[in-house]
């Protein structure tokens, strides 16, 4: 397996300098910055078949295009505009159409964030609220299945997570400005759209006599009927950014911090109003310049309301980036190794810590080649949970006998810890393979987690 892996990385690599070379600057006499690396000029074009894995939804397959603009070449290694388009499934049920554009000058000094998106998951995690509150644990499930497969499976302890599953489809959209104020400190604001559909998940092959937590939620009313199929928020962001990186898609040394606040009021639609805040600190020491550098961040988000709705907190606030709002904590773009919304609640922290070592630089048709390991260490708690008292235990005592199995508030959440490392394949510091290997402190957030996908987590 690991020589297929090691020849897949080898061909992606090839077909994205061939194509890549074909469409960047011709003829044009190669010019080189102080660091030695190729200006890239004009348009880079950056076609790719979508060959990824992602713990919690598999085997991603499709097609993706990263279009950058460096014209003249004066802001290289960051594009003046890019395009990134998507159109990819997994083999665990989900399937997603990605647009993002970014655009340094179509407004003098200021900068334009937009992207759009659409995914349909038919089997997304759901480990309930407030973290270890919340029991994760399939063994302690009564499974019936005739499938002799699964039966193996079973008897090896490998258990079916259907308990744990739900399904949605989602629409994201977003259109954000980003202006100076300083050299390094600007202003953030824009309007972001989330609308879900959400239904519990059924199983093709077995049965769970508990049913599913999903239902179950809403059994002992946490998940109120009016919230129980998802919603739309639609709400404005205003926010600060603090960024001396200096590069964007790979730093080496630097600090990048933002706060921002959202207000998902009804007058906009928003089915169920709220508020929320999020802050970000990260920071890249450098230990040996432009080789080996420590990078960490720490994050912090909080929604405040009456009536929070329950969908709302798996959507990740992202300001300063292409990207629609990530999917919640837990994965590749969050904490690794931590199995998808295992963690949510009101107010929630998360950190990443990694070492990153560029060990070779050099270069290949005309491009900028990198290649780069890393070391990490991923954690996140609930600061404040979600009510998850038992609304129904007088009119449903059935549903009560399994809140007291399934849920217990008498302790905090604890801190939910992962570790591993990765490898990086690094062009024209913009485009970027990652395949990273995380495993659990704690078998209750998962096991083992192996990614593979594109960029760096931070």
């Amino acid at each position: 397996m690991k020589t297929n892996l090691k020849r897949f990385l080898l061909s992606i690599g090839i077909i994205s300098l061939t194509i890549s070379s074909l469409y960047a600057s011709g003829k044009k006499p190669v010019q080189y910055n102080e660091d030695g690396d190729i200006i890239k000029t004009g348009w880079n074009l950056g076609p790719l078949p979508v060959v990824a894995f992602d713990n919690d939804r598999g085997f991603q397959y499709g097609a993706l295009l990263n279009l950058y603009n460096f014209d003249d070449g004066s802001t290289y290694p960051n594009p003046k505009s890019a395009w990134y388009f998507e159109a990819s499934a997994y083999t665990k049920g989900t399937s997603k159409v990605i647009v993002n554009y970014d655009n340094r000058e179509i407004f003098p000094g200021v900068r334009l964030f937009a992207g759009v998106s659409y995914s349909n998951e038919k089997a997304l995690d759901f480990y309930g609220m407030n973290g270890y509150q919340t029991l994760y644990d399939a063994e302690a499930l009564h499974i019936f299945t005739q499938d002799e497969k699964l039966l193996n499976k079973m008897e090896g302890g490998k258990y079916p997570m259907g308990f744990y599953r739900h399904a949605r489809n989602l629409l994201k959209a977003k259109a954000e400005l980003q202006g100076h104020i300083t050299e390094d400190f600007y202003w953030e604001a824009g309007y972001n759209l989330n609308w879900s559909t959400i239904k519990a998940f059924t199983p093709d092959n077995y049965t769970v006599l508990e049913g599913n937590l999903y239902d179950l939620y809403q059994a002992w009313g946490i998940i109120s009927p009016d919230q129980a199929n998802g919603g739309l928020i639609s709400a404005l962001r205003l926010g600060l950014m603090y960024d001396t990186r200096d590069r964007e898609k790979n730093p080496s040394k630097g600090i990048w911090a933002e706060a921002h606040v959202s207000a998902a009021p009804s007058f906009l639609g928003t089915s169920h109003p709220f508020t929320h805040v999020g802050a970000t600190m990260r920071q890249y020491l450098p230990i040996i310049d432009k080789k080996l550098t420590f990078a960490y961040r720490a994050v912090y988000q909080g929604f405040f309301g009456k009536d929070v709705p329950w969908y709302a907190l798996p959507v990740y606030t992202v300001m300063g980036s292409a990207d629609a709002d990530w999917d919640g904590l837990g994965g590749y773009r969050t904490v690794r190794g931590l199995s998808l919304n295992r963690v949510q609640g009101l107010q929630t922290f998360y950190y990443n810590t990694e070492l990153r070592w560029r060990f070779v630089d050099f270069k290949f048709a005309n491009q900028n080649i990198a290649l780069a390991l890393s070391t990490f260490c991923d954690g996140a708690t609930v600061l404040q949970g979600y009510d998850l008292s038992n609304r129904t235990a007088l009119t449903n005592p059935g549903a009560a006998v399994l809140y007291e199995k399934f849920i217990d508030t008498s302790k905090a959440d604890a801190l939910h810890m992962a570790a591993g490392g990765g490898f990086r394949f690094i062009m024209n510091e913009n485009f970027i393979i990652a395949l990273e290997l995380a495993r659990c402190f704690d078998k209750r957030d998962g096991g083992n987690a192996f990614y593979i996908n594109t960029g760096f987590l931070f």
